[in-house]
């Protein structure tokens, strides 16, 4: 159970429990039966392959082994032991109900070139999915294949920027508000644009007078994230659809935010004309680890030519198959079909909540963090004042007064134990202290979150150094974060 203090716990020697240290000649953590077969020299199976010398790979018993990767798993954070409030990240739980369908044997063995025929099952599922996802977003079409959010935003552009091709011209720019997630500017570089970034007003918004003025011939699209970086609605959606399709544009939403829209609007319905969503954010496949993820990229009946192929349809005897013969498709994005555990789990999800459920996640989502809003305002900087959805961007500007930056405040927060927020994030607002609780979280782990920022903010005040020498109860001390990206170590050598 979380508690919180301000005193410090013990130091842990960052090198306890490594196993190269508890080596010692002799000792052995397996014993092979007698050969029940010829022994034959490894040089005449492997020939030049075969290794002489096997390093100094370290000599410990079985208990060691065991105790050694047990330690190590307790010493990672997980969503099953706390808060995860990384914004813009939804890093919400993940129902076990999800795993055990997704390891189904007819699913989990399926492979990718296996006949149609006995593939309906995975195909049906994908269809089912896409037909679940048109109707959340209200959009006309849909690709699965994308294997993350930017993989969706780069397979997204690919096909804006074939429609536009299409009408004759390709077009050179993108537009960009500084609200927007990072990846948003790299995308549309990598498909061949230039970004044209655009200033928030002061409400946190995209300023309808300033597009209009900066929306000419030239744009081929705007990469909208909705609701925004810092956790607002874009509340002149409409308009701002309507500026970009009077001359021609298209509108791009970011959908890494679904969680705060899901069941109470569409993106579709309010004039976006492709978006990606983020199946291991909103719909609760697993996030982080390096992936797989899944970031699925909708679009309006327009761009539905150019989708990826191949995609899924019906024959006319009713069976399922996939069709290749799509002459204004980009192409493939993924390999074989995209990460197919990921769309069962996401099904799983959608169809275990239903309309009624997937609505009150979002409710809950945005409820829990105006609850954490409301227990922090006044304790740390509100930089804007607009009402908040799914999550709240505060700054350190209060606790800067006393030379305390958001990332001492994050790692002060470990002694807490909770996962640190996103630090720094967005750009838009200096030293942001970016949390997104999700609808996962209770009301009482909520509250200890509160009371643990509202310590971290008294101690500022009291003993600065306290939090900025943070953190103390930690299997490794703070460490020196630029020599750990520019000399990394990445293999034990034995002390010289």
């Amino acid at each position: 159970m979380k508690h919180v203090t301000r005193k410090a716990t013990r130091h842990v020697n960052q090198n306890e429990g490594l196993i190269f240290e508890k080596s010692s000649p002799g000792k052995a953590a397996w014993k092979l039966p007698p050969l029940d077969v010829p022994d034959v020299d490894p040089s005449k199976l492997l020939g030049s392959a075969e290794r002489k010398d096997l390093g100094q790979m370290p000599e410990v018993s079985e208990i060691e082994i065991i105790r050694h990767f047990t330690r190590l798993s307790t010493w990672n954070y997980a969503i099953d032991l706390g808060m995860y409030p990384l914004g813009s990240c939804t890093m919400k739980y993940n129902p076990r109900v999800n795993e055990v369908v997704a390891r189904l044997e007819g699913l989990a063995n399926g492979h990718p070139y296996q006949p149609e025929r006995v593939s309906q099952g995975a195909l049906r599922i994908m269809q089912v999915l896409s037909e679940c996802l048109i109707e959340i977003t209200g959009m006309d079409a849909i690709t699965l294949q994308p294997a993350a959010g930017a993989h969706g935003e780069l397979t997204g552009l690919l096909m804006v920027r074939a429609y536009q091709q299409s009408k004759g011209n390709p077009r050179k720019k993108i537009l960009i508000p500084d609200s927007a997630h990072g990846t948003n500017p790299a995308t549309a570089a990598m498909v061949g644009y230039d970004v044209e970034k655009m200033q928030s007003n002061a409400r946190g918004m995209v300023d309808v007078v300033a597009l209009t003025a900066q929306m000419n011939e030239e744009v081929a699209a705007l990469m909208l994230t909705n609701p925004n970086t810092l956790g607002v609605f874009e509340q002149e959606i409409h308009k701002i659809a309507e500026v970009m399709h009077a001359k021609g544009g298209l509108l791009y939403m970011d959908g890494a935010n679904m969680n705060a829209l899901v069941g109470k609007v569409r993106p579709g319905d309010f004039g976006v004309d492709v978006m990606h969503l983020n199946l291991h954010k909103t719909f609760s496949t697993p996030h982080g680890g390096g992936g797989p993820g899944s970031g699925p990229v909708a679009v309006k009946k327009m761009l539905e030519p150019f989708l990826p192929k191949p995609v899924v349809i019906t024959k006319p005897d009713g069976t399922l198959a996939f069709e290749y013969n799509r002459p204004q498709s980009v192409g493939r994005v993924r390999a074989f079909y995209g990460n197919f555990g990921m769309f069962v789990r996401a099904l799983a999800y959608t169809l275990a909540n239903g309309p009624d459920g997937l609505r009150q996640t979002t409710e809950d989502a945005v409820l829990n963090a105006n609850y954490i809003r409301k227990g922090l305002e006044g304790i740390y900087d509100l930089p804007y004042s607009t009402p908040t959805m799914h999550e709240v961007v505060f700054s350190d500007k209060l606790q800067a007064k006393k030379g305390v930056k958001t990332m001492h405040i994050a790692k002060r927060l470990i002694d807490y134990g909770f996962h640190p927020y996103t630090t720094a994030f967005p750009l838009i607002v200096p030293g942001a202290l970016m949390i997104e609780p999700t609808e996962s979280e209770s009301k009482e782990e909520m509250d200890l979150f509160i009371e643990a920022m509202r310590s971290i903010a008294a101690e500022v005040e009291e003993d600065p150094q306290l939090v900025l020498d943070a953190p103390h109860s930690t299997r490794v001390s703070r460490l020196d974060e630029v020599a750990a990206a520019r000399k990394p170590v990445l293999r034990w050598k034995p002390a010289s």
